[in-house]
């Protein structure tokens, strides 16, 4: 994936751009909007909680409670082309889910800072798949140690599977981009221990 960078830490990534159609990635797309219960969430902060800048939503098992940034994601049930993702994710990333994280990215004014998704209910080296549709937006990664950094072009029908060290050793983020026009909706598939939970 990334031949020419050989010399410097690479994350441990599956990377499919043409994982769904164009026109089966817009119907999910119109599906998600309407069926999804959208939230605006606020999160913890030096200065107080401040609302997050995107819209999100968590579904999965009943048991798949989720932490993260002060906000308990108690899930919401399985909707169906959620359902039908979720499916179709776990045959590609050979990993089972009970959970997902949707971020719905309103503008190119929304965002997600840097961040890792190593919770200890996620487990020492979770499997993530990353589902985007819509606008196609930044995914940037930063190695913890060095600083070396990569990105994609996360677009419209595609797969990012994050795996093995990838959330020990880097972080991760989606940058504000005032020019990027129109709406994305991200889905992160994974799997919660919730028995884990420190």
């Amino acid at each position: 994936m990334f031949d020419l960078f050989d010399d410097i830490p690479k994350p441990d990534i599956d990377w499919h751009p043409d994982w769904l159609t164009a026109d089966e990635a817009s119907d999910l797309m119109g599906a998600l909007i309407q069926e999804v219960s959208w939230r605006q969430d606020t999160m913890t902060t030096p200065g107080g909680r401040v609302p997050l800048p995107r819209l999100t939503a968590w579904q999965g098992e009943p048991d798949a409670v989720y932490v993260y940034s002060g906000i308990r994601n108690v899930p919401q049930p399985w909707t169906p082309a959620v359902a039908r993702l979720r499916e179709r994710a776990e045959q590609t990333c050979g990993a089972r889910f009970n959970s997902v994280l949707l971020n719905r990215y309103r503008s190119g004014l929304d965002s997600m800072g840097w961040h890792a998704d190593k919770e200890r209910e996620l487990g020492p080296e979770p499997v993530i798949g990353s589902v985007s549709l819509g606008t196609a937006r930044t995914f940037e990664f930063r190695h913890a140690r060095t600083h070396a950094t990569h990105a994609l072009a996360l677009t419209h029908g595609s797969l990012l599977v994050m795996r093995g060290l990838t959330q020990r050793e880097w972080v991760h983020r989606v940058p504000k981009e005032p020019g990027a026009v129109g709406e994305r909706i991200n889905l992160t598939f994974r799997w919660v221990d919730s028995t884990k939970r420190a």
